[in-house]
Order: C-alpha cells, then sequence, then structure tokens
C-alpha cells in the first residue's frame, strides 16, 4: 500500500515521537538509582554518627526523642484518619447533591428510578439529607411498588419495599404489609425490612405471622429482626 506525502511525514514524526519517549525514561532512572544511593549515604551517615554519640546522649535521646517521635506519628496518623474521613464524606455529600440535581431534572420514570436507588445507597440508607427529595422519592418507590408486576421484576419491588422505609413515612406503613403477603420471598423479606426500620408498631401482629409461618427462612428472619427493633 502506497502512502502519502503527508502520511509518511506523520509516520516518521510518530516514530521519533516514541523514540523521543524511549530516551525520556534513562534520566529519570538515573534520578531514582540516584535518591536510591542519596537515601543510603543518610542511613549510614546516621548509624555513624549514633555510634560515635557518649552513651549519656544516647540514653538521654532513646528516653526523651523515641517517645516524642512515637507520640508524633500516633497523633500523624490519628490526623489522618480524620482528614480521610472528612474528605469522604465531603465527596459523598458532593456526590449527593449530583445526584439529587439529576434527580429533580430526570423526567424519564425508568432513569428517575435508578438515581432514586442510588441516592439511598449513596446516603447509607440513612434520610438525613434527602430531606428535599424525600417526598419524590415516596411517591416514586410507592409507584414502583404497585406497578412492578411479576415475577421478573420482584427485585424493584423489593428494593422499592425496602428504601421506603428508610424515608420514615408512617403512611406507606399498609403498603408494606400488603407487600408482605408478595408472592416473592424477596418483597417479603423487604417489605419487613422496611417495616423494621421504621419502628411500625402497628405491624407487630402481622410481622409475628410471618415469623412464624411464612415458608422462606430469609423472610421469618427479617420478620424477626424488625420485631427486635421494635422492642
Amino acid at each position: 500500500m502506497n502512502l502519502s506525502p503527508r502520511t509518511s511525514v506523520d509516520a516518521v514524526s510518530d516514530a521519533a515521537y516514541h523514540a523521543g519517549g524511549m530516551t525520556d525514561r534513562k534520566p529519570s532512572n538515573t534520578a531514582s538509582l540516584t535518591s536510591i544511593l542519596l537515601l543510603i549515604g543518610l542511613v549510614v551517615t546516621c548509624v555513624w554518627v549514633w555510634k560515635r554519640l557518649p552513651p549519656e546522649t544516647q540514653d538521654y535521646m532513646v528516653e526523651r526523642m523515641v517517645p516524642l517521635a512515637l507520640l508524633a506519628l500516633v497523633t500523624g496518623l490519628f490526623l489522618l484518619v480524620i482528614v480521610r474521613k472528612v474528605l469522604r464524606r465531603w465527596k459523598v455529600r458532593q456526590e449527593r447533591d449530583r445526584l439529587i440535581a439529576s434527580f429533580e431534572r430526570e423526567t424519564l420514570p425508568g432513569k428517575r428510578l435508578d438515581l432514586a436507588f442510588a441516592l439511598v445507597e449513596l446516603n447509607g440508607y440513612r434520610l438525613e439529607g434527602l430531606e428535599r427529595v424525600a417526598p419524590g422519592l415516596r411517591d416514586l418507590f410507592i409507584a414502583s411498588l404497585k406497578t412492578a408486576q411479576g415475577d421478573k421484576q420482584h427485585r424493584i419491588r423489593g428494593m422499592a419495599a425496602s428504601y421506603l422505609g428508610v424515608l420514615q413515612d408512617k403512611a406507606v406503613v399498609p403498603l408494606l404489609l400488603t407487600a408482605l403477603e408478595d408472592d416473592h420471598a424477596y418483597v417479603r423479606a423487604s417489605a419487613a425490612l422496611a417495616l423494621g426500620r421504621m419502628r411500625a408498631d402497628e405491624a407487630k401482629s402481622k410481622l409475628t405471622q410471618v415469623m412464624q409461618e411464612d415458608w422462606d427462612q430469609t423472610v421469618r428472619s427479617r420478620a424477626r429482626e424488625a420485631l427486635e427493633r421494635m422492642v
């Protein structure tokens, strides 16, 4: 295949560029080797100086300097943990604000539901921070629980039921009680989890029945856990 003059020039330029990239690594390797040699030299120098210090000076440094160094190390690690937690919370808050804005702008039901699920999960299954969009989330989860019928959509119904419990709205308790009779065990377990999150005392009787009679072990366990939260 013949190359045009422009293509040939470009090929030569690319080759020169990559060749240059290969040769640029040598100074970097040299710099790394120099840094390692300097570090080794510093360690050897410190050992040499330490061995020539008077014993009383060594004892003084061990008694005073080592504890201070350990204290500084512990303090530094403690501050590092705090800083990392603060940064993590800040990133979560930033991402939550972005998702909230996207949720408020979105008009397609499917994408709104995905954003709603993502918001609850990102927020650690807590209501705090979601108050502004809580009514919209509640209405969307209620609609999903009612309309996502059929065995293939059991996960949507289950997640909608579970996340309703995060929003702490007692008005949805009757709907969750109905969900305890869903054909799919995952939905029933999710509804029990939601009622436990809400500490819905009015559901105790139904949850006790589910704990004793449901054929699925996971559903019975979730019902028992929900009742334990209400004690």
